[in-house]
């Protein structure tokens, strides 16, 4: 295909993900899951249609993070409060970015949580897509911050669901402007909460499965456990009660996720881009590619600045690097 027929299909398929033809945002997400040098163009082509498109003004999506031990529900727990923010405010559109584990053994992944969506197929308002965590450390894919580059162009609301929590799986903070933990019943006491490390991380916590005879106990567990673990908060953070089975709370919460989305202050694609550009660079130049951003170019917000965008700093980067490894 020729540079013109690529650029006209590339500006239909623009058109068709705007009004969110399911099909043509899934194929565009493709667009910036390539992590080959040779896509950066047309991701940066594509951004750069959605903006003239929008006039030019920031996006005010609004992301919020899911993240929560595995088995907590947290799938279940999305799949209801979607339809259920869905009902409440019907100019609203919302993305599900959910990021699956990978195996250790065979790198493959089963995209399982979209079975638990249940949610009109020809309703354009609410979009699913699943990732493999690619056994990235973070808690989220290699990708996820390009698609979210691209879906808070689209949607209102992005929902990121992360593959687990973990001291080293708190990267969704500096993606969502505000981040759910759920957890569950007997998930710990006061001391178990506190040495996970975790409590630090969300802005509000969510105990799911609170159907469950033992859901009070650890209610009062983890509510007497924040004031230890975060001493900085002048309020204590909200703590949401749920059960996906039955839908207790689902409203309650799903009220809260819509008022962040109407109220909040979502952060700027730039405040994002400096430290995903530097995970970039971790994951394809590892120590070596570290020691240059920081050395020889001043760092992911001095490269970002002189290219002018995040599709441009990687492309300068990988020339920057390449250049002084043939150097020598």
């Amino acid at each position: 295909m020729g540079d013109h027929a690529e650029g006209s299909a590339l500006e239909e398929l623009v058109e068709r993900a705007r009004g969110l033809d399911k099909h043509a945002v899934s194929r565009l997400i493709g667009v910036f899951e390539d992590s080959r040098p040779e896509s950066a163009p047309r991701r940066a082509r594509a951004l750069d249609l959605l903006d003239t498109a929008a006039g030019g003004e920031a996006s005010p999506c609004t992301v919020l993070g899911v993240t929560g031990t595995p088995g907590s529900g947290k799938s279940s727990l999305l799949a209801r409060v979607t339809v259920e923010m869905l009902r409440a405010e019907p100019e609203l559109t919302v993305a599900v970015l959910a990021i699956d584990p990978s195996s250790a053994v065979s790198g493959g992944a089963l995209l399982g949580d979209r079975t638990r969506m249940r949610s009109p197929l020809d309703d354009r308002r609410l979009f699913f897509r699943s990732q493999a965590s690619a056994a990235e450390l973070g808690g989220l894919s290699p990708s996820s911050f390009q698609v979210c580059r691209l879906l808070t162009r689209l949607f209102r609301c992005v929902l990121v669901e992360t593959v687990g929590i973990g001291q080293s799986e708190a990267d969704v903070r500096h993606l969502a402007d505000r981040v759910y933990l759920v957890l569950q019943p007997l998930g710990g006491d006061e001391v178990q909460f506190l040495k996970a490390g975790i409590v630090e991380v969300p802005d509000a916590f969510v105990l799911n499965k609170c159907d469950e005879p033992t859901a009070g106990r650890s209610y009062h567990h983890l509510t007497a456990s924040l004031g230890l673990a975060r001493p900085f908060d002048a309020e204590p953070p909200e703590v949401h009660r749920t059960s996906a089975r039955t839908g207790l709370g689902v409203p309650e919460l799903a009220a809260a996720l819509l008022d962040e989305v109407a109220t909040g202050t979502p952060r700027s694609h730039a405040e994002r881009e400096p430290h995903f550009l530097e995970r970039w660079v971790d994951d394809e130049w590892g120590r070596q590619g570290r020691r240059h951003l920081a050395e020889a170019l001043g760092g992911a917000g001095a490269v970002l600045a002189s290219a002018g965008g995040f599709d441009q700093a990687q492309q300068a980067f990988d020339s920057s690097l390449r250049a002084a490894l043939a150097g020598g």
